[in-house]
């Protein structure tokens, strides 16, 4: 497919799926004749997937479109440069991708009624939002906005919080009798959490076993105030044989540089012992009984982590947002190359934070090694790469 110069496209990012509809109704879903020789499509059925590749030596990050494909679903007066779709008009067209995969012996999925109780129980719990790409949010900045730079890690999200729990307890006889409200407690606990998950207890999980974020929780309580939430990310090991992020044969990559770096196998063990991890804290909030909630800037989550002894991710630099020129320049810095603190893999990539918002406001920006890692362990259905708690916005 040829391109011209000021022509409008859609752009798939890297780790997106695109829907069944509008992948066999442009041809781009592989296809084999009766040899198996493959006569059509790069995209692997029923998967859909846009992974990163090399094609003829060159990075492919995503996959490019006429806007022209779109019109199936609506017309182009409906549409402008810099819109976000996921569905047009009731048709799917885009979504995360999400591996399917084996649940570990001993894991189980909580239902949708029982996370619903939960965040009754612990109403200011609040999940972490999701990091959206720093290259699809220019618009974002403004010059004068206070900025930094942090190392993005990638394991399994974890946050911990001194928290309100709500208590609502059955009704006895009497009370069924009368008619009364159900009596209720209200108190202030502590509480663990995935990304998308609350954790009453720690069996069961992805993993076959929680069991390995419970010291962390253990860690926290006593040291958080009032309100105060930590989301973090534990990297490491889950046990003495399981990483929390699968490996990466370097064969694999094609690359012979990655291979002397790193060797046969690309570890992600951020500097821990089979067994161990690690946790490093990204955010603080502290919120209210009434759930109104405070974004700790970088500097005060940093010291609050000191006065806990816990690790932060790494910090490397804070400044003032002039261009995005100056900002792409900076993040090119540190984007890509060894991780700085495992130094046997590839570092996932940065985070870049506006300090000065009321909300939290952070985008990141993966280097094209750690995708192609990323696409080859997530295509290995028994490995917990991306888990409902662990993915972000793609």
């Amino acid at each position: 497919m040829s391109y011209y110069e000021g022509q409008i496209v859609v752009f798939f990012p890297v780790d997106g799926r695109l829907s069944d509809e509008y992948a066999l109704a442009n041809n781009l879903v592989r296809k084999k004749d009766e040899t198996g020789k493959n006569i059509g499509g790069y995209l692997e059925p029923e998967k859909n997937n846009i992974r990163a590749l090399k094609l003829r030596g060159e990075k492919s990050e995503g996959l490019v479109m006429p806007v022209e494909t779109l019109l199936s679903y609506t017309s182009m007066e409906t549409l402008k440069v810099g819109d976000k779709i996921t569905t047009l008009n009731g048709h799917l067209i885009c979504e995360k991708y999400i591996p399917k995969r084996k649940t570990l012996k001993g894991g189980n999925s909580s239902t949708k009624s029982k996370n619903i109780s939960k965040k009754e129980k612990y109403p200011i719990f609040i999940e972490h939002v999701d990091t959206e790409q720093l290259m699809c949010n220019k618009q974002a900045f403004k010059p004068g906005d206070k900025c930094t730079i942090t190392l993005k890690m990638h394991g399994t999200s974890s946050r911990e919080m001194y928290s309100i729990k709500h208590e609502r307890f059955k009704k006895n006889f009497i009370e069924k009798l009368l008619k009364k409200e159900p009596r209720t407690k209200k108190e202030w606990t502590y509480v663990s959490g995935t990304r998308r998950c609350i954790l009453e207890d720690f069996d069961g999980g992805f993993y076959g076993s929680n069991e390995f974020r419970k010291p962390w929780h253990d860690f926290f309580e006593g040291k958080l105030e009032k309100g105060e939430t930590v989301y973090g990310e534990i990297v490491g090991y889950v046990n003495n044989q399981t990483p929390i992020m699968g490996s990466c044969s370097t064969s694999k990559l094609q690359d012979k540089e990655a291979k002397k770096l790193y060797g046969k196998e690309m570890v992600f063990s951020y500097g821990c012992n089979p067994g161990e991890n690690q946790y490093y804290v990204y955010r603080m909030t502290l919120t209210n009984e009434d759930g109104y909630t405070i974004e700790y800037p970088d500097w005060l989550m940093r010291l609050r982590c000191e006065q806990m002894g816990v690790d932060c991710v790494p910090l490397f630099e804070t400044f003032e947002y002039s261009t995005w020129e100056d900002l792409m320049e900076r993040v090119e810095k540190y984007y890509d190359g060894v991780d700085p603190v495992g130094k046997t893999h590839i570092r996932e990539g940065v985070v870049v934070r506006i300090e000065n918002r009321p909300k939290f406001t952070a985008f990141k920006h993966k280097n094209f090694t750690f995708k192609l890692v990323s696409g080859i362990i997530s295509e290995n259905a028994d490995i917990a790469n991306m888990t409902d708690d662990m993915v972000e916005e793609l």
